[in-house]
């Protein structure tokens, strides 16, 4: 079950047509579907999306947080998905990026959004970027 602050988020994505304000109000978020890797239950979460040399990215970031976000475990035990963003919806197959491939496109999601940068200093690990291909 998604948190307070995830639900709020979500409820708002979806009265608003994908549009979501405070913090995130320049940034496009998507709403990702995926299977508990544990659990088998479905689960949704909010997400920052960036389309970067066609291909559709998520940044499992958690804010700069010691851990990946669990999205990011459900989608390496289980990379099939689901999205939400505006008012469509499809289903994904995530793979997350290698090494050289990520780097060069976290640099690309900074320039995009800055905050993301914040997040790297506050972790020592490597935060991952995922791409969503429809379909």
């Amino acid at each position: 079950m998604a948190d307070s602050w995830n639900e709020k988020i979500m409820a708002e994505f979806r009265a608003n047509g994908g549009k979501v304000g405070g913090p995130f109000e320049n940034l496009t978020l998507l709403l990702l579907h995926t299977t508990g890797a544990k659990s088998g239950e479905p689960r949704v979460n909010p997400a920052a999306t960036f389309v970067i040399d066609g291909k559709r990215l998520i940044v499992g970031s958690a804010g700069g947080a010691d851990a990946d976000p669990a999205w990011v475990h459900n989608l390496r035990a289980n990379p099939e998905a689901h999205i939400e963003i505006g008012t469509d919806e499809y289903d994904v197959v995530a793979r997350e990026l290698p090494h050289a491939e990520r780097d060069a496109a976290y640099a690309r999601i900074v320039e995009l959004a800055p905050g993301f940068a914040d997040y790297e200093k506050k972790t020592d690990r490597v935060i991952p970027v995922v791409e969503l291909t429809r379909r």
